[in-house]
């Protein structure tokens, strides 16, 4: 699976995979809220259902905001300081620095001129510093408009408050009802409500007060026993729950009876697993509930699994993802809560936390040893869908006594992660944190000061050279090889990106030796493609390509590394564009940008897409070089700086952007460049990657590129691998089969699945057997054609 169908992209409404029963007026009211007010909260109890009634509201809206919505989800969000942070990145937006300020005013800016819907769903843990953000933007974005979830108002001047009642109740039916019966004949195929089950059905639905939640809680129990019995436990329940706060409103407290009710009816394993579930702040799998929760007589590692398939089954835990791979888990956040409630109750919180970052210390600490390890992709894949609980843990860390060394540790072992997932702003972020802990002159704040340098090197951030020179400084004094030799690294890169190509190569002789002395194998690759990236900028070409393929013979011929391999094949490229070689500079950009796509590196994908852009100006192909570079335009905003701020790069990239904007007319290529940006990653990958047509001159014959980008035209052809593996899905083998007949993993299997689909243009593996036919068989490979001679005339 590759990272762009790993997760929904930031900011997107979620598909709708649950009923949605009823609601019609809400839905008026918020909506008809939204016509004449910019800010609209929707307001209710826990488990109401003011999500999904948002979202609803929201999504039949999107025709009204010329650049549409913005879903922000904040339920795993705890640090109101990364707020701001966590609305640029719903946005897509590039940070420059880590400061709250600066990720405010960078949003502002982004905003400013913009007609857009917001959606702030969960609001209520951060009702001060979402109530600010707020008021901020309605004073001064006049185009923005703010549809907020939460359990209280914002209390915001000019707010609308939409309040969310339970669903109706009536004696024939209603939407409560409704819900209950759909709820139940899921659990209970054949289950309907007639006239022999509808007064129970109705008592039931009145006995929960219509709250959506409880009632889907209810409605599985009938798995289990009838719906007389149901009701009669049910009744029962409520006498013993009923009245546990007395500031709380009935619903809610009717709401904990149905929780703490299906509580109850766990057994004392699932119930204890439960409890030690709520540490989990996103999804997790069962590896992760077995590392994390098992312990003592009652839950055996044996055990957990057994337990855990019972809450799945009483819907307390649910299942998510496609039931092919393996399977994850999450829990809704007020069953999180409740089981949190009982954690506390049990003594056993601190010990459950120190469990969940113990995990993620492990899991990080693998991730950084085996950074060049073939699993590379694998592991880094993990951590990303797990990033609410890597966060939860430096949090974690940061606030408990005595445990600011384990946040440091945890914190350094993400160095490359941050890199990959373009979170460079949130990265330094924690490193300034760590540098807060650690003011005197450790290896803890070197390190972190290490990173946060090469970090903000590729936000063209002039403070990294500063930083990456403490770092020096710190691991000279206290003779520490790797970061001293890792700092100079870094050292190397700030000076290369301002164009200092002297002092970075002295930097870069000096940590050849300290590396080379400790060992650090990935220090070294890394200071490889540097080099020879240094040699590109400077007009060294002859000694531009030599360091990187003597990186790649390191890494091995076999390597399936992504983040520093990409990179070398992407300074190869560059440096034979310099040359002239375009033939095999394009070569080596499409083979890098494969690499960085397969890892989900989104700055690396950039690099190669402003590369391949740059080649096609140079062969007259200007559509598609404007086109490119559009679809690079939202991946830079995970740097915050195109190209690191190179002067010299950006020179090569305005002259693209020229040379599109004379041959198109101004108003078509804006067109077409944002063509590019709107494009799924999956698609803008296929069209980047596909070899064009033999060409007879500079202009030469090809095939449109854009179209095919789009949907329309030809199929893309495939590889002989792709091939084999269409073939074999058309034939009705599943991805599992396939890999087995093949004998390659069944994760290249789902990358190459997904690679045909995007280049057949059929949105299901059903498609593709029709679609097949239209694709020829790959050729033979031929040798290598001669490259040309060396023609610097576009530069």
């Amino acid at each position: 699976m590759t990272w762009a169908q790993n997760r929904r992209r930031a900011g997107d409404l979620p598909q709708e995979v649950t009923v949605f029963v009823g609601r019609a007026v809400e839905l008026d009211q918020v909506r008809a809220a939204l016509g004449s007010a910019r800010l609209v909260t929707v307001t209710g109890p826990g488990g109401v259902g003011k999500t999904r009634l948002a979202l609803r509201a929201a999504a039949g809206m999107a025709d009204r905001y010329e650049h549409g919505l913005c879903l922000v989800e904040l339920s795993d969000l705890r640090d109101p300081e990364l707020l701001p942070h966590t609305l640029a990145a719903c946005l897509n937006l590039s940070l420059e620095r880590p400061e709250a300020a600066s990720a405010l005013e960078a949003v502002l800016d982004h905003l400013r001129h913009r007609q857009i819907l917001l959606v702030l769903d969960t609001c209520e843990h951060l009702v001060d510093a979402c109530a600010q953000l707020v008021e901020t933007l309605l004073r001064e974005v006049p185009g923005v408009a703010v549809l907020a979830t939460s359990r209280q108002p914002l209390d915001v001047s000019g707010e609308r408050i939409c309040p969310v009642a339970p669903l109706p109740i009536e004696a024939g039916g209603g939407d409560a009802l409704e819900l209950f019966e759909r709820c139940a004949a899921a659990a209970l195929p054949g289950f309907a409500v007639d006239d022999g089950n509808r007064a129970d059905a109705v008592r039931l639905c009145r006995r929960l007060d219509g709250m959506p939640l409880a009632i889907e809680l209810a409605g599985v129990r009938l798995r289990a026993v009838s719906l007389a019995q149901l009701v009669e436990r049910l009744d029962d329940r409520f006498r013993l729950l009923t009245g546990g706060r007395r500031t709380a409103l009935p619903r809610h407290q009717t709401l904990r009876a149905a929780v703490g009710w299906s509580h109850d009816l766990c057994t004392a394993q699932e119930q204890l697993l439960w409890s030690r579930l709520s540490v989990f702040a996103g999804t997790f799998d069962l590896a992760a509930a077995e590392e994390v929760c098992a312990g003592g007589r009652l839950l055996g590692a044996k055990d957990v699994f057994v337990a855990l398939v019972g809450l799945v089954d009483k819907s307390v835990v649910l299942r998510v993802g496609d039931g092919e791979g393996d399977a994850g888990y999450r829990m809704l956040d007020t069953v999180r809560q409740f089981g949190a409630e009982q954690l506390a109750a049990g003594g056993e919180e601190s010990a459950q936390r120190e469990r969940h970052l113990a995990r993620y210390l492990a899991l990080a600490g693998t991730f950084d040893r085996d950074f060049l390890a073939d699993d590379q992709i694998a592991q880094y894949r993990r951590l990303r869908a797990e990033h609410a609980d890597l966060r939860l843990a430096i949090e974690y860390a940061l606030s408990a006594p005595g445990r600011a060394e384990a946040a440091a540790a945890l914190t350094g072992h993400l160095w490359g992660y941050w890199h990959i997932a373009g979170l460079h702003t949130e990265g330094r972020y924690w490193y300034r944190k760590i540098t807060d802990r650690f003011p005197g002159r450790v290896r803890e704040r070197a390190w972190a000061l290490a990173q946060s340098a090469y970090l903000g090197a590729f936000q063209a951030d002039p403070a990294a050279l500063a930083q990456a020179r403490e770092c020096v400084d710190i691991a000279d004094e206290l003779d520490d090889p790797v970061v001293a030799g890792r700092g100079r690294v870094y050292l190397h890169l700030s000076l290369t990106f301002m164009g200092r190509h002297q002092e970075a190569a002295r930097a870069a002789t000096e940590a050849e030796q300290l590396l080379a002395a400790a060992g650090d194998v990935v220090g070294l690759v890394t200071l490889e493609t540097q080099v020879g990236y240094m040699h590109q900028l400077a007009g060294d070409l002859e000694s531009a390509i030599e360091p990187c393929e003597r990186g790649l013979a390191r890494l091995g011929e076999h390597s399936t590394e992504g983040w520093v391999r990409g990179y070398l094949h992407y300074v190869i490229g560059a440096a034979r564009f310099a040359r002239g070689e375009y033939d095999r500079s394009a070569r080596s950009a499409s083979t890098a940008l494969r690499i960085k796509y397969e890892l989900g590196d989104g700055v690396g994908m950039a690099y190669c897409l402003e590369l391949l852009a740059w080649l096609a100006v140079r062969e007259r192909r200007f559509a598609d070089a404007a086109w490119l570079l559009g679809a690079a335009d939202p991946l830079w905003q995970g740097a915050g700086a195109r190209l690191g701020g190179t002067e010299i790069m950006e020179q090569l990239h305005q002259t693209a952007v020229r040379a599109a904007r004379r041959a198109l007319g101004s108003e078509q290529c804006m067109a077409v460049r944002a063509d590019g940006a709107a494009q799924p990653l999956e698609r803008v990958i296929a069209a980047a990657t596909e070899q064009p047509e033999p060409r007879t001159g500079r202009g030469g014959a090809r095939r449109d590129r854009i179209d095919r980008a789009s949907g329309a035209g030809p199929a893309a052809p495939l590889t002989r691998r792709e091939h084999e593996v269409a073939l074999l899905a058309a034939a009705g083998r599943s991805n599992r089969e396939i890999a087995e007949q093949l004998v390659i993993s069944k994760r290249t299997v789902d990358a190459h699945l997904e690679r045909i689909l995007a280049k057949l243009g059929v949105p299901t593996r059903a498609g593709i057997a029709e679609r097949l036919e239209a694709v020829a068989a790959p050729e033979p490979l031929h040798p290598e054609p001669a490259p040309p001679s060396y023609d610097r005339s576009w530069r």
